[in-house]
């Protein structure tokens, strides 16, 4: 998770008993290269020790307002330090405070001096959550312009199951990357459609033909639209990671992913045909397996498939905006030019597999994109997640 790689961030911890997690917190943001500083409330260190969370975060723990004894104002150079604030976990009593103005202690004087971007994520008992005071302090913080990362439903420290429960360290810190990019994101609010993976077309009960395909490209992209502040739907053949504010539709064929595709996109500003689609299918499945019948051969009778990108591509209106992906083995960019224009594509990204660094089953990917009438870019072998973050940049540039 490259996005905290160089930043400062202050952890600030206070008394819940979920605590515990903040040592999670502070050595995932230090696995991803970010420089980390905490400050603990009073109550907090009730919970977890200083010691604990100054050696993982390899400094000093700001818990005394009063500490210094020299001419340094503490709070005020760590404010002016970080980058980003996290109040995690994020107790009632700390809520309130920070809502209300008050900066009564070495944490809460640090928020207060602070122009960093600040994330808090509430952690209590269900009742006190949903109290009116607490519900209105949260609502405060969400007009001051704190992301607010809401619990989860989960087995509270009062032995019963409820909302109240802190997310784990890392979904707070997806969750946070991908809400603090959108934020000025140039397709907000647009909705985003994109396939992934590749279809399987079933022979019988037990085989079918498929391709190579990983669906990482396609799980890459939908991480980079949400990012860019799109409301995205995610149609896969493959399991998808969890990827915060993504919706995904799980198909196997070629005709059920066209049928998400189709019902899906009457609404949809952006279309990406990510997926490595089926050309053909069987004819005929076969109701039962075929068994093995001697020494012969068999012969399997196949037709062609909906071209999804193509009818899509000859539908689509005049403010929908269609992107189209190549994957060739040879002839890339005669193939992909051909398919740009015939397929009616707004953009076209194209790839050559055949290459071993840059295959399906890669982390990475080098492309070249292709506008009609503009002139084709190709970028360098980069992480696929980067490489979708160029693509979303250039169909926010071309789209809007």
């Amino acid at each position: 998770m490259n996005y905290y790689n160089q930043k400062k961030i202050l952890v600030v911890v206070s008394g819940s008993v979920a605590a515990y997690k903040s040592a999670v917190l502070v050595r995932e943001l230090i696995k991803f290269g970010a420089h980390v500083r905490v400050a603990m409330t009073n109550s907090a260190q009730e919970f977890i020790t200083a010691k604990t969370l100054a050696v993982l975060s390899q400094n000093d723990v700001l818990t005394n307002l009063f500490a210094q004894q020299d001419a340094t104002v503490l709070h005020i150079e760590w404010a002016q330090w970080a980058d980003q604030i996290f109040v995690v976990p994020a107790t009632a009593n700390l809520i309130g405070k920070i809502a209300n103005g008050i900066a009564d202690d070495a944490a809460t004087a640090t928020i207060m001096a602070s122009h960093a971007d600040k994330i808090i994520a509430p952690a209590m008992n269900d009742v006190m959550l949903n109290n009116p005071a607490v519900q209105r302090n949260i609502q405060v913080l969400e007009q001051d312009g704190w992301l607010v990362i809401s619990p989860e439903i989960g087995f509270l420290a009062e032995g019963y199951e409820a909302k109240g429960r802190l997310p784990e360290p890392i979904e707070i810190l997806s969750q946070t990357a991908v809400r603090l990019r959108a934020r000025e994101a140039k397709l907000l609010n647009k909705k985003v459609i994109i396939t992934a993976g590749g279809t399987k077309e079933s022979i019988d009960p037990v085989r079918y033909i498929t391709n190579r395909s990983s669906g990482k490209m396609g799980f890459a992209l939908a991480q980079a639209a949400v990012e860019s502040g799109a409301k995205v739907t995610l149609i896969s053949t493959q399991k998808a990671p969890q990827i915060y504010g993504v919706d995904v539709v799980y198909v196997n064929s070629a005709a059920e992913m066209y049928q998400q595709v189709q019902s899906s996109f009457v609404t949809a500003d952006i279309f990406i045909s990510a997926a490595a689609v089926s050309d053909y299918r069987p004819a005929n499945e076969a109701s039962q397996k075929i068994k093995k019948e001697g020494s012969e051969g068999l012969n399997l009778s196949l037709v062609q498939n909906v071209d999804i990108l193509s009818e899509i591509g000859h539908s689509k209106s005049s403010n929908q905006f269609v992107v189209g992906f190549a994957a060739e083995t040879n002839n890339l960019m005669a193939y992909a030019q051909k398919k740009l224009k015939t397929k009616q594509a707004d953009m076209l990204i194209a790839n050559d597999v055949s290459r071993s660094d840059v295959g399906f089953n890669s982390d990475d990917n080098a492309v070249t994109i292709l506008v009609p009438d503009q002139k084709p870019e190709t970028t360098m072998l980069l992480p696929k997640i980067e490489i979708a973050r160029l693509i979303m940049n250039r169909i926010g540039q071309t789209f809007a």
